[in-house]
């Protein structure tokens, strides 16, 4: 399963600008864990955590049940564009 499709099409409605978006695997040393990472501006990513990450839980249920279908454990990380060029 294309699990960053499966993630860009949830939260592309949530966000202004859904071409920002980025959405990318990060290798895992787990055969059946995956993580993914979603990177976005500041005002973005704060639609897509939401009040008390209410959002992000949301978008990681969906995407765990679609993983349990392949026996995968799907992690999701929310990070901002601001944070990455900090760490640079």
């Amino acid at each position: 399963m294309d699990y960053t499709s499966l993630i860009h099409s949830i939260v592309d409605s949530f966000v202004e600008n859904p071409e920002n978006i980025l959405v990318k695997e990060i290798p895992t040393e787990k055969e059946n864990d995956t993580t993914i990472l979603v990177v976005a501006t500041n005002a973005d990513i704060a639609r897509l955590i939401g009040k008390k990450g209410c959002v992000a839980n949301a978008v990681r249920d969906i995407v765990s049940i679609a993983g349990k279908l392949e026996n995968k454990r799907i992690h999701i990380k929310f990070e901002s564009f601001d944070e990455e060029e900090k760490g640079e």
